[in-house]
């Protein structure tokens, strides 16, 4: 299931994006929460689960939430660098804007071209800001990624399931609410998946 680590190669981009153009804001549409369902009872063998979820900032799987704080962890440093250049940017036109009608042309030429650099590095900055980030993305969650479909098909049949379906990735027009495991697995993976046991990650304080 890429689901939730397409949601931190998405949120990457749109947030270096951001920082390279201060004109455009992408607008994102706000991701509903995602609802609690009884888990389905050991004599159903049709069940439904929401892996959008997985990634939920309180009820998501515990090993997904330490990782993609890791990952943010390693880009913060660039992102302040970037929202850093851009604020310097943003004051040397202002300050162009505000004194070309008062110094000659030339000056004001040599500052828009440095204004000009400026704001290529930003672009290229951000460019490889998101191509080194979404490398990281794959690099720390595939595994985990692969981790989590093991135990879901382990799951699924312990619990005598033999067609589970992926709300966010099958449309399902209608599912009954005894048929959704989301939060039965998520509760499940985190008692037997405990993060500090998770490759790569620190132990809980």
């Amino acid at each position: 299931m890429k689901v939730f680590r397409t949601i931190v190669a998405v949120t990457a981009l749109a947030t270096f994006a951001i920082l390279a153009h201060t004109q455009t804001r992408p607008t994102t549409p706000a991701t509903a929460a995602p609802q609690t369902r009884p888990a389905a009872t050991g004599t159903t063998n049709i069940a439904v689960i929401d892996s959008s979820a997985f990634s939920d900032d309180k009820n998501g799987i515990a090993r997904v939430m330490v990782a993609m704080r890791q990952i943010e962890a390693r880009f913060q440093p660039l992102r302040n660098e970037l929202r850093g250049m851009r604020d310097r940017l943003n004051t040397m036109r202002a300050d162009i804007q505000k004194k070309q009608a008062i110094q000659d042309a030339k000056t004001t030429a040599a500052q828009s071209e440095a204004a000009d650099q400026l704001d290529l590095q930003i672009k290229r900055k951000a460019e490889d800001a998101q191509a080194s980030y979404q490398k990281e993305s794959l690099t720390l969650l595939d595994p985990l990624q692969k981790d989590i479909a093991d135990a879901l098909m382990a799951y699924a049949q312990a619990k005598g399931i033999s067609l589970l379906f992926d709300l966010n990735r099958v449309p399902v027009i209608y599912a009954a609410n005894n048929l959704d495991v989301t939060k039965d697995f998520i509760a499940e993976y985190n008692r037997t998946h405990p993060v500090a046991t998770a490759p790569g990650a620190p132990a809980r304080p």
